[in-house]
């Protein structure tokens, strides 16, 4: 039997490398103006996905399954390391229908089809919040490492859309992103502890899957850095292998949004390429 190359290599005992990305960014044959943007800068972004009636609802599902006391231990509400302020709600797609209804409304599923020329199932779904004054970052990283090497995501074939359901100001901790990096792979350093996921999703800067200051620098002088802002019910849609970032909310000025991932129905888990057991379900749905 002949065993498949792994195009991806991460998570190495060597000097991590920078490679040239060996698949599309887009997989279908699209002219569409808005999915050449995609391909060329990594991602797109669109004003009004969702209207006032539709955020307001979603954030009162935020509120709702936040101070409900039967998710107080739920292993899918992850809290600031060091506060009690929620940072995460994954599998929101599951616990809220008000939620996946705005999803749906919103046309990501439409764009993501076009972008993995496919369809696509919810391979994650999650609700990041930044409150005001005690909102914790999240430290450059590339999605598709983390999903490759602890999920045993197969190629690159994702998407994420992020539905703002409050104002993303250059204050208070918007997306940045590195235009361009979707169409290279950089290797990470380091072995991966068994459920680091524990540790990975409250860390400010993770000690596993996270590029070197060096590679970052390099593709910061190469590429540049765009920040995102958008008003509340703007959406943006990303590459899974962008190289992105967010920075902490300290302004009195919460940030909430939706992230949804889109899978491609062609790109289906395997075991994890870190030699780790799979995650739970709610950060990698199989």
């Amino acid at each position: 039997m002949t065993l498949a190359v792994d195009g991806y290599v991460t998570r190495v005992t060597t000097a991590p490398i920078i490679i040239d990305r060996p698949d599309p960014v887009v997989w279908s044959r699209s002219d569409d103006p808005e999915i050449q943007q995609f391909a060329e800068r990594g991602y797109v972004q669109r004003e009004g996905a969702l209207d006032a009636g539709r955020v307001d609802a979603c954030l009162e599902e935020l509120h709702r399954i936040g101070a409900d006391p039967a998710m107080a231990a739920d292993p899918r509400v992850i809290r600031e390391a060091a506060s009690d302020a929620v940072r995460s709600i994954f599998d929101v797609h599951t616990l809220s229908e008000v939620v996946w209804e705005a999803v749906e409304h919103s046309g990501a599923i439409d764009l993501a089809r076009e972008i993995l020329g496919s369809d696509v199932y919810v391979h994650q779904s999650r609700l990041n919040y930044k409150p005001g004054f005690a909102g914790g970052a999240f430290y450059w990283h590339s999605d598709f490492e983390t999903w490759h090497a602890e999920d045993g995501m197969p190629r690159p074939r994702a998407c994420s859309a992020s539905l703002a359901l409050t104002r993303n100001e250059v204050y208070n901790g918007p997306l940045m992103i590195m235009p361009g990096t979707q169409k290279y792979f950089v290797q990470c350093a380091g072995q991966t502890p068994e459920d680091y996921y524990k540790e990975s999703l409250v860390a400010t800067a993770p000690r596993v899957g996270v590029p070197s200051e060096e590679h970052i620098s390099e593709l910061y002088r190469s590429h540049g850095l765009d920040v995102l802002t958008g008003g509340a019910g703007s959406m943006t849609v990303f590459d899974c292998n962008t190289l992105h970032a967010s920075g902490g909310n300290i302004s009195p000025v919460p940030r909430a949004n939706v992230f949804i991932v889109f899978n491609s129905v062609e790109n289906g888990l395997a075991d994890p390429f870190a030699g780790t057991p799979p995650r739970p379900d709610f950060l990698a749905w199989r």
